[in-house]
């Protein structure tokens, strides 16, 4: 059976290397929090799974993800790991919050470039299974 995952739109983050940069500048002590309104109903699931970010309607990369934590303000924190494991990108649609993606994890990234390509181009080659 895969392993449960979310997805989640790194809003305002124009390339992988503007995610990575935002990762690490949130992280402490090995850990990235990130907030959601409302705790998946499939928590235990998700412990173990990643979460993988969404840029420019590709998922580029993901953390894995640790537990969930009760906020104060009735919110919940995502506990990731603070490494930003990167993939070879593939389409996804942009959406709000968070969304469960249920399948084998994406490929390691294999640094070919084919991230760095325009959205609709790379939409494109996937429809003809060029990428």
């Amino acid at each position: 059976m895969p392993q449960l995952h979310l997805t989640k739109v790194a809003f305002g983050c124009r390339d992988q290397d503007a995610l990575r940069s935002r990762v690490s500048a949130r992280a402490e002590g090995g850990q990235l929090r990130v907030v959601t309104r409302m705790k998946p109903k499939r928590a235990a699931e998700l412990v173990g799974g990643n979460l993988y970010w969404i840029v420019k309607h590709r998922i580029v990369g993901g953390n894995q993800i640790l537990e969930f934590e009760d906020r104060d303000d009735g919110r919940i924190n995502i506990i990731c790991a603070a490494e930003l494991e990167p993939v070879s990108p593939f389409p996804k649609r942009a959406h709000q919050g968070w969304r469960y993606f249920e399948s084998d994890a994406p490929a390691q990234t294999d640094e070919s470039g084919i991230g760095d390509l325009p959205p609709r181009l790379y939409g494109r080659l996937a429809s003809l299974a060029l990428v």
